[in-house]
């Protein structure tokens, strides 16, 4: 297991140029919301923004697009085909792929709020499958992706070409390995250390005392309160993570495949500054946006 160190946390977070551009930064793709669930997108793309990602854009169903567009000013959003249910369809990944094309993503989020349909399921795999780029996947992606045999998503994360990194809660931890949630519990390193061992890339298997392993690799993280049990605060720690993910890669800071030390910075940011919000706000009245707020605390820690 890695020894917590501000020092090494510190090496990992992305620079800032004095003389760097909105180009420099990374351009995060946050594929996230349905019908009823436009705030855990807004959410997520809000977390990659707090990150210094240059720039975010956030794809949702297309009837959606006004809902979010007014919750995220900062950032630019991308309607996608969806079903009568408000749901995405399919035929999104074409959207996407053109959007690529145009905009030149640099690191994907999916899943949160998206639902888990049939239909959906087909977009977050061809998303996967088509998008080569390094994706944290949350929520519903997962929920998606543990009704689909083992060994496909085996063979799809594997051919993809681009790295990942998995943030499940027990309960998605459970589905995914096929266990009771109380067995997930009882050894969380050791969940996440067989979750990557079957399936490759980070795990962060989130709760108290946040774990992520990596291959090789096994760090806990020290920071977060029990204000973090609520909505939301997930989908802000996606959008975090894919964000300073974007940011090493973009500034070719160690290879591509940086997403453990995205991922242990993402964990650790996302509880200081949840910490730091909770003496104003209390563990009880805490919410997903109070810590995107305080987040400025939390990189000041880390010399930011």
């Amino acid at each position: 297991m890695s020894t917590f160190s501000l020092s090494a946390l510190r090496h990992w977070l992305p620079k800032r140029p004095r003389d760097g551009h909105k180009g420099d930064f990374g351009h995060v793709l946050v594929v996230a919301g349905s019908r009823g669930m436009t705030g855990a997108a807004v959410l997520a793309a809000r977390g990659a923004l707090r990150s210094g990602a240059g720039l975010v854009t956030l794809a949702v169903p297309g009837s959606q697009q006004p809902v979010v567009a007014g919750h995220l000013v900062e950032g630019m959003t991308l309607p996608l085909p969806e079903s009568s249910s408000g749901f995405v369809r399919a035929d999104a990944v074409a959207a996407l792929m053109a959007a690529h094309e145009k905009r030149r993503f640099t690191a994907l989020a999916v899943g949160p709020g998206l639902g888990s349909g049939p239909e959906t399921g087909r977009a977050v795999l061809g998303i996967l499958s088509s998008l080569k780029l390094p994706a944290v996947l949350d929520a519903d992606a997962l929920n998606l992706l543990a009704l689909h045999p083992r060994g496909e998503v085996k063979t799809l994360v594997a051919g993809r070409g681009a790295p990942v990194v998995y943030t499940p809660h027990p309960g998605e931890m459970a589905r995914l390995l096929r266990r009771k949630v109380d067995a997930v519990n009882a050894d969380r390193s050791a969940a996440a250390q067989d979750f990557i061992e079957e399936l490759g890339g980070v795990c962060l298997l989130k709760g108290r005392h946040t774990v992520i392993a990596g291959e090789g690799r096994l760090w806990v993280n020290p920071t977060g309160n029990p204000g973090l049990a609520k909505g939301g605060t997930g989908d802000a720690l996606t959008g975090l993570i894919a964000g300073l993910w974007a940011q090493r890669v973009a500034a070719s800071s160690g290879d591509p495949d940086s997403g453990f030390e995205a991922a242990c910075l993402g964990a650790y940011l996302h509880g200081y500054a949840a910490d730091e919000a909770v003496r104003k706000f209390t563990d009880r009245c805490l919410l997903a946006s109070d810590v995107l707020d305080a987040l400025p605390a939390a990189f000041r820690k880390l010399g930011a």
